[in-house]
This record gives C-alpha cells, sequence and structure tokens, in this order.
C-alpha cells in the first residue's frame, strides 16, 4: 500500500462472497459449517492469490522456509454481523443509529474463548507456534511442512514480475470441525502488502519550497505575461488554504467539531507533531490546542522502518493532523500509528480504533492498487470496518492520486482498501474559493502539465501530459452494495463488462489538486543540515480524506454528538440533493487551467524555475459530469450539509 498524499513539486501521487442475506452485503470469505466426517475441511475461499498461476508456478518452497501467518477469526455470527452492520447504517431502517459499545459487540459477534482455544489446539497440532492472540485473530509461525500441514495446501514458489513468492497452489483448507471458527489466513503467500511512498516526492525530512508567484485567493493574481491557456490569461496557483477558506467553501458556519473525536491512522509518527501542528495553527489563524486536545497512540516499536521510508510518512500525519484540526477545529484528535507500513500493522492500527472506540470517525490517507489486494487481506479489513460500523465508526478513505490507474500501472483499476464496500471512499477536487471566502466552483481533480517554452512564448505541447488525479472507476472484485442502487449509473457499475454490477468509487469528494491545495507546516532538514519549521502547498486524496473527516465531525456536533456510523448510505440517501456541490469538469462550459512557478531544486532559486500552466478537470479516462460520476462521486459538500446530513 502506498499513501495517497501529493506534493506541491510535482503534482504528483504519492499516495469472495456469500450470497446476500436479507439484502445485507456480501462478506468476502465463506462461513465454515461442521461436518460430521472427522476428517472433512473447509476451504478458505481467496487464500490462493491470483497471480500464482500455473504458468508462473517455479515449483515447491522449501520444507524448511519460515512462515509467519495470521489465521482470523470468524467470530460467533460473521453473517449476523453483516446484516446489524448494514441495518444500523441505513437510514430507511428502523434500527438506523442503534450502535452497540466495543463490549457489547465483542460479546454478540466476537470469537469466543472456546473458538480461539479451538483454533490455536488445531494449529499447535500442526506443529506450528502460537506467537500471539487478539480478538480478531492467532497469529503462529513455522515452517512451511507445518503450514501445509495446518492448512491442506501446498505451497510454491510462483514468478511475480521480476520477483518469485511463495504461495498456497490451492485455497488453504481448514477443519470443518472448528465449525466456522476461522474467516481467513493471510501470510501464506509471502508477497509484500504494504503502503508506498511514490519516490518522486520530496520526502518530509528535506525542506521544499514553493517559489511562486501566487494567488492569495483563486484568481486574484494573474500571469498577464505569459503565454495565455484555453484562449486566456490563467491565474497563478494559490499559496494555499487554509482553514478558514476550506470552512467557508464547504459551509462549515458556527460549527466547531466541539465534543467529537477524529481518529487519523498511517504509519509510523512525527517525532515534531504537536509542536509543528500548534505553530502552524498559530500562524494561520486556527484555534490553539487545548491540553491533550491531541493524543497519539503508539506502538511499543517500530519496524521495516528503512523498507516502508518511515520518515516519508511524518509529512502524512502532519498533512492530516493539520488539515483536520484547520475545519473542525474544537475536534479532539487522536492519530493511531502503524508500526509499520505492512498490511498486518495497519490492520492493528484500525483494530485499536473499534476494540476501543477511539473515535467514530476515523481517516485513512494510504491505499493501494486493487490488483495487489488479495482476498484474504480483503475479508480481514472487512471485518474491522463492519465491527466499527454497530459501533457507530466510519472510516473515511482516500482514493488514490493516479486517476484510473492506467498511467501508473498500465491497467485500468481502483484503489483499495478504498474499493470496500464498508468504507467512504474520498475523491478529489480542485477548488477555487474566491475573494472573501466565497465559494466559486470545483472541478474533478486532474491535471495535464505543459512547461513554458525556452523562447517564453507559448506552453509546449499544450496542453500537456497527464501527471496525476482523483482515483475512482469500477472495482473488480467487489459487487455493488445496496446503497448505490438506483444512484451509481450502470454504465459506471457494469463498466468491466457482463451483467454484474460492481462497487463504483468514489462516494464523496473534497479538495485534493495540489495546484489548489492546502497550506502545511513541517519540522524539515535545510541544506545546511539545521532543523526548522517551514509551510508548503500540498495536496492529494490524502487531503480530501481528513478535509471530509473534518466537515464530518462538524455534522456530528450539529446532530447532537450522535455518530453518524457508517456514512455511505446516508451519503447516497442524499444524492441530488442540495446539500452538495454537484462537481463538473468544465464549469460554465469551459477548460481552466493555473500556472505555477517551482524551484528547480525544489528549495530556492539558485538552479532556476520552472514555469508550467496546469489544466483543471482532465482525469485520465475519468470524468466529472451531471449527477454521480467516478471522479467526485455524488459531488462535495454545500451550504446545507453540516446541518441537514442524515436527517430526513
Amino acid at each position: 500500500m502506498r499513501s495517497t498524499r501529493a506534493a506541491a513539486r510535482a503534482g504528483l501521487s504519492l499516495a469472495a462472497t456469500l450470497p446476500l442475506l436479507a439484502g445485507a452485503l456480501a462478506i468476502a470469505a465463506p462461513v465454515a459449517q461442521a461436518d460430521p466426517n472427522p476428517g472433512a475441511r473447509d476451504a478458505l475461499t481467496g487464500t490462493k492469490p491470483l497471480w500464482a498461476t500455473a504458468k508462473a508456478d517455479q515449483g515447491a518452497a522449501s520444507d524448511t522456509s519460515a512462515v509467519h501467518a495470521r489465521v482470523y477469526l470468524a467470530g460467533r455470527d460473521a453473517a449476523g454481523l453483516a446484516a446489524y452492520a448494514k441495518a444500523v447504517s441505513d437510514p430507511s431502517s428502523p434500527l438506523y443509529g442503534k450502535y452497540l459499545s466495543a463490549k457489547q459487540a465483542q460479546a454478540r459477534f466476537g470469537a469466543t474463548k472456546a473458538q480461539i482455544a479451538d483454533v490455536t489446539k488445531w494449529l499447535e497440532s500442526s506443529g506450528l507456534t502460537v506467537t500471539g492472540v487478539s480478538k480478531h485473530y492467532v497469529s503462529v509461525s513455522g515452517d512451511v511442512a507445518a503450514a501445509e500441514k495446518a492448512f491442506g495446501a501446498q505451497l510454491h514458489n510462483y514468478a511475480k514480475g521480476a520477483h518469485t513468492y511463495r504461495a498456497p497452489a490451492a485455497a488453504a483448507t481448514v477443519p470443518a470441525a472448528l465449525n466456522g471458527a476461522v474467516l481467513t489466513v493471510t501470510g501464506l503467500d509471502n508477497a509484500p502488502h504494504k503502503a508506498n511512498h511514490d519516490e518522486t516526492l520530496p520526502p518530509p525530512d528535506a525542506v521544499f519550497h514553493n517559489a511562486g508567484p501566487f494567488s492569495s485567493y483563486f484568481g486574484s493574481k494573474t500571469a498577464s505575461s505569459l503565454p495565455s491557456a484555453y484562449g486566456q490569461k490563467a491565474p497563478y496557483a494559490v499559496k494555499g488554504y487554509t482553514g478558514k477558506q476550506l470552512r467557508a467553501a464547504y459551509g462549515a458556519g458556527t460549527k466547531t467539531g466541539k465534543g467529537v473525536r477524529v481518529a487519523i491512522t498511517d504509519a509510523y509518527a512525527s517525532p515534531t507533531i504537536a509542536k509543528d501542528a500548534a505553530t502552524y495553527a498559530q500562524r494561520n489563524g486556527d484555534a490553539a490546542y487545548r491540553s491533550g486536545q491531541l493524543k497519539q497512540v503508539l506502538p511499543s516499536d517500530y519496524t521495516k522502518t528503512e523498507e516502508c521510508g518511515a520518515a516519508g510518512w511524518y509529512g502524512e500525519e502532519t498533512l492530516d493532523v493539520e488539515a483536520v484540526h484547520a475545519v473542525a477545529p474544537a475536534a479532539d484528535i487522536t492519530y493511531v500509528g502503524a508500526a509499520s507500513c505492512y498490511d498486518d500493522a495497519l490492520l492493528d492500527s484500525l483494530g485499536k480504533v473499534v476494540d476501543g472506540h477511539l473515535a467514530d470517525i476515523v481517516s485513512n490517507s494510504w491505499g493501494d492498487i486493487e490488483a495487489s489486494q488479495t482476498p484474504d487481506l480483503a475479508a480481514a479489513y472487512d471485518q474491522i470496518f463492519k465491527f466499527g460500523a454497530i459501533e457507530g465508526i466510519g472510516f473515511y478513505f482516500s482514493s488514490g492520486d493516479n486517476g484510473d490507474e492506467v498511467a501508473h500501472t498500465g491497467t485500468k483499476q481502483v484503489d483499495t482498501p478504498a474499493n470496500s464496500a464498508w468504507v467512504t471512499a474520498v475523491g478529489g477536487t480542485s477548488l477555487a474559493v474566491g475573494k472573501g471566502d466565497t465559494y466559486q466552483f470545483e472541478t474533478g481533480w486532474g491535471t495535464l502539465k505543459s512547461s513554458l517554452s525556452a523562447d517564453g512564448k507559448s506552453w509546449a505541447g499544450f496542453p500537456g501530459a497527464y501527471t496525476s488525479g482523483a482515483g475512482g472507476g469500477t472495482s473488480k472484485t467487489v459487487k455493488q452494495p445496496f446503497y448505490q442502487r438506483g444512484v451509481v449509473p450502470n454504465t459506471l457499475a457494469r463498466a468491466n463488462g457482463g451483467q454484474q454490477k460492481m462497487r463504483t468509487v468514489p462516494d464523496i469528494s473534497a479538495v485534493a489538486d495540489p495546484n489548489t491545495g492546502f497550506l502545511v507546516g513541517q519540522t524539515q532538514t535545510f541544506p545546511d543540515g539545521s532543523l526548522k519549521y517551514d509551510e508548503y502547498r500540498i495536496g492529494g486524496t490524502s487531503l480530501a480524506a481528513p478535509v471530509i473527516a473534518g466537515v464530518q465531525a462538524l455534522v456530528q456536533q450539529a446532530r447532537g454528538g450522535h455518530a453518524l456510523g457508517f456514512a455511505n448510505p446516508a451519503i447516497y440517501d442524499h444524492f441530488g440533493s442540495k446539500i452538495y456541490h454537484d462537481v463538473t469538469d468544465r464549469p460554465g462550459g469551459r477548460d481552466l487551467a493555473v500556472v505555477r512557478v517551482d524551484y528547480a531544486n525544489g528549495f530556492d532559486g539558485a538552479d532556476g524555475l520552472l514555469t508550467s500552466v496546469r489544466s483543471l478537470g482532465k482525469d485520465s479516462s475519468l470524468k466529472a459530469v451531471t449527477g454521480y460520476d467516478d471522479v467526485t462521486g455524488v459531488g462535495s459538500p454545500a451550504p446545507g450539509y453540516v446541518t441537514s446530513f442524515g436527517r430526513r
């Protein structure tokens, strides 16, 4: 997985089922049934990855190779969990908003002590060593021979791209005598499952400056001496919007998020976050942090720091914290850092939020392409999200920064976990806030870049090449959830061919374009080696997710503190109403662009300046159109959203 944070330097991204039961969403792995035959076994669908093909098979893995796996527990009633999660999230249900406490949720749907004991006994009898037990899984280690005995599947080596990884040659199985206690197992394949930063971005520990000139608000300063774009002179990019401008654009009114707690998950933790956040608030007109308003929940130790580029995650945390506070300045913020950028660690962080009900709203600015997500991991994530839903916790995930992903991966696809039917996928826009903090317009975020010609008289190859844009499109693996029926056009829901309608993302959107982005402040390393606080403009759907999380905190305050829970059914329930800006790519029927001037070395003018024009609303093959679309979903929050959302 990768972060979906996009910096100002380049404007590029960082960042199986049962049938439906009583209208409930499908779950990702089958609930095994007891079998009178003591030797019978139940298959765990999705544990053999799609890339483990006969053509790629390199032969059996060594019996003595190490295996580290997690056996996720299905709990007492997996189908009932999904059905209850749907009911409490659906405004048309009599159970809407009737959430359970974390203790009640575990008692009703969690794994029993007997189930955990049975799973542990089976694993140990196979020769595996149990290394940990949680409410959600049993972790084990051992060798390939023991894993093959436990899971009834041979482990082979497979070519995957330029690398070779181990994976089951057939779906893993578990004894039917466990009576459905096992949801899935992860770790039998050892391909990396992690969040990665894009190396084209400046690391947060190295200073980055925007050059300017800037607009203080959209259109305030025109590049009158530079060539025209789309028949008119383009404005310079804004220096970076602040909380005051974003609150005005999305109709915050007098609400501040008071009494609401927002959680943020990322990997690792910035050592200067408290100081940076306080400095930023003071310099940019946000309310000062109260004592204890910003908290961190961190692991006892970090792993894979070099592999994951730990320092590269500091800027992500900084952006997320400062954006939430800018939009909802009185909301409490709890940052939950993962021990690494691997899925197991990120799942642990999400599990902490749910098990301790650390917040009602959770912002997550990381993800990966759907092709990298395996069904076993999808099942583990969805179980966490469903437990969150029944407790009144909503998860918001950035939709990605590479549009349809064709330019980035060569294949049209969406990002994950944003593709989950149990989270709110947040897409991105280019936002124009005008004089007096007035909302002017939004387009879908999608950028074409053209550089100034050597003679300064034209834009070379205008409108230029695609650089980045909000992730979106149609899932190949997740079926269309109930709340999208009748809203998402069939042309999108069936975009992958066939008659089966599939999940389409995003669900809602907010500002993401780094060319109309957010001003962020962070301690960075300067060329002379000194550490200093500095500010720069940034974007990406990593910005859109915490902005929407902040707006949802305002909504929760307006609802008297009653949690919104999993918000998608309510989001779609309001589709077509005036509480959304219906975002389109050519507002007023015309194409738009902004001019940017950047330092060639990212810091000062010693190596010259780079001048370019960035077109707005050009997101690969994705289009922001009237109604629902695969760039901005139902649109962005408009005045009235904060006071009307979730009300009928």
